[in-house]
C-alpha cells in the first residue's frame, strides 16, 4: 500500500486519485475555518507560491471534529480561503481524521507516522511531509507553523 493508492473527493466531489501527485513533494494537512491555527493557510499558500512551479503541492482536508470549527459547506469553506487568506492550492471534501467514520487516507498516513502522542490527530492543522517516491517523511504538530518546514520542502524539492 502506497499513498498513491487512494483517491479521495475534491470541494466539488470529484474523485481525485492521489497517483495523480506521483513525483511531486506533498503537504497533507487537516485543516479548520475556525481555529486558533487558522491564520496558518497564509503561511501555507506562501509557501505553494513560492514552491510550487518546483513540484510542491499542498493537499488541504477540512476537519470539523475538533470543537466544530469547520462548518459550513466545502464550497462556504473555499470561499472563506480564497477570500480570507488568497488559497490557489487543492482543496477537498471535509473528512473526518480519527475513529469510525476516518478517512482511509488518514487511516493510513497515522500508520505511518504515528506522531508523539500516539496515531491520533489531536488538532486541526496537523501536517504530513510526503516525498517524491510518496513516502511519507514526517508528521508535524498543529504547532508548527508552515514556515518552519521550509527547509525540509526545499530538501525534498531537490
Amino acid at each position: 500500500m502506497s499513498i498513491y493508492d487512494f483517491t479521495v473527493k475534491d470541494a466539488q466531489g470529484s474523485d481525485v486519485r492521489l497517483s495523480d501527485y506521483k513525483g511531486k513533494v506533498l503537504l497533507i494537512v487537516n485543516t479548520a475555518t475556525g481555529c486558533g491555527f487558522t491564520p496558518q493557510y497564509e503561511g501555507l499558500q506562501a509557501l505553494y507560491e513560492t514552491y510550487q512551479a518546483q513540484g510542491l503541492e499542498i493537499l488541504d482536508f477540512p476537519c470539523n471534529q475538533f470543537g466544530h470549527q469547520a462548518p459550513g459547506t466545502e464550497e462556504e469553506i473555499v470561499t472563506f480561503c480564497k477570500g480570507r487568506f488568497g488559497v490557489t492550492f487543492r482543496q477537498f471534501a471535509k473528512i473526518n481524521v480519527n475513529g469510525e467514520d476516518e478517512s482511509p487516507l488518514y487511516t493510513y498516513l497515522k500508520s505511518q507516522k504515528g506522531g508523539v502522542m500516539g496515531s491520533n490527530i489531536k488538532w486541526n492543522f496537523t501536517k504530513f511531509l510526503i516525498d517524491r517516491d510518496g513516502n511519507v517523511v514526517e508528521r508535524y504538530a498543529p504547532t508548527v507553523t508552515p514556515e518552519k518546514l521550509e527547509n525540509e520542502i526545499k530538501e525534498l524539492l531537490k
